[in-house]
């Protein structure tokens, strides 16, 4: 079937590309290999798809045991060293594994995912090919107030004529810079011979941040894991936690045992200081605790209380 995120050539450069089969002696997932350049549509005009990986579950094992072979006959046995080595916090072996993806994204968030510095990245280039005319705008509700409560959070969803003006302001200015931009490049069938084009690397800087930009992104994965408990986190901000919940899901096809594993020890798991472990103590031993009583800072107790108490 032709992916509708791709234009004719594309989609038939992806078909070719899925047609061409190797034999290999290194571990294959057959449930990622079935992913492999099918593109998951993200946001309104993105997209995130595996480009390429090394590596599996017995690979993460081979490396803890550093043995020739690809982990025991028993998968239970495999299992258990990888939930001892997500739990203990143990990172090489996990560093065994590599995995390559391709993205569509938002300009602003590109520039939240480039502080993960742990990866290799190549970015589409906008000195040498023009843009697309693509943009991010919100869905609705989407569309929320700045938070009170959080400096860099949302607050309540906007409703009626103010979302409403919000969504023509996005989309008009970028409506109207990228048509500024098209307008300094004087290239394509608008152009006017008499007038010379602005060079590339100069008119790009017209553009708004919703203008979608593209990359190859290959880590390996422990540092996928860092990645993924940070912009899959429920306090994440939305147009990066969509992304990471579809690379999860990529990498639950790809190293069931290691991703559920990292679901329960990092995603599912919290994390105490030691002064909140004494307190929880006091409360077990029957102590009453409020904020005053407990040593704990205001941020640390409003934390502890929404993970701890009912």
């Amino acid at each position: 079937m032709v992916d509708e995120l791709h234009t004719q050539q594309q989609a038939a450069e992806i078909a070719d590309a899925r047609s061409r089969t190797a034999s290999t002696l290194r571990p294959t997932v057959p449930a990622l290999e079935a992913m492999l350049f099918h593109a998951v549509p993200v946001l309104d005009h993105g997209l995130i798809r595996v480009i390429d990986y090394m590596g599996d579950d017995t690979a993460i094992v081979q490396a803890a045991r550093v043995s020739y072979g690809r982990g025991t006959k028993r998968v239970q046995e495999d299992a258990g060293l990888i939930r001892y080595l997500m739990r203990h916090r143990h990172t090489t072996p996990f560093e065994m594994c590599e995995i390559k993806f391709h993205v569509k994204l938002p300009i602003f968030v590109a520039r939240q995912w480039i502080r993960h510095r742990t990866a290799s990245v190549n970015e589409y280039s906008a000195r040498y090919s023009i843009l697309d005319k693509e943009f991010y705008l919100p869905a609705h509700e989407q569309l929320a107030a700045q938070s009170t409560a959080n400096r860099q959070g949302r607050g309540e969803v906007l409703a009626g004529e103010e979302a409403a003006e919000v969504l023509s302001m996005l989309r008009n200015d970028a409506e109207r810079t990228y048509a500024n931009y098209a307008a300094m490049l004087n290239e394509g069938e608008a152009a006017d011979p008499g007038r010379r084009g602005l060079a590339r690397e100069l008119a790009r800087m017209n553009l708004t941040l919703n203008t979608y930009t593209q990359w190859y992104w290959k880590t390996n994965l422990h540092n996928l894991f860092h990645f993924l408990s940070l912009r899959g986190d429920a306090h994440a901000q939305y147009e990066i936690r969509v992304y990471a919940n579809a690379m999860l899901r990529m990498t639950e096809a790809w190293v069931p045992i290691a991703a559920a594993a990292f679901r329960d020890y990092r995603l599912g798991a919290i994390t105490l200081s030691a002064q909140m472990v004494v307190v929880l103590k006091r409360m077990l031993a029957g102590e009453v605790v409020t904020q005053d009583t407990s040593g704990l800072n205001r941020r640390e107790w409003a934390e502890f209380s929404q993970q701890m108490l009912p």
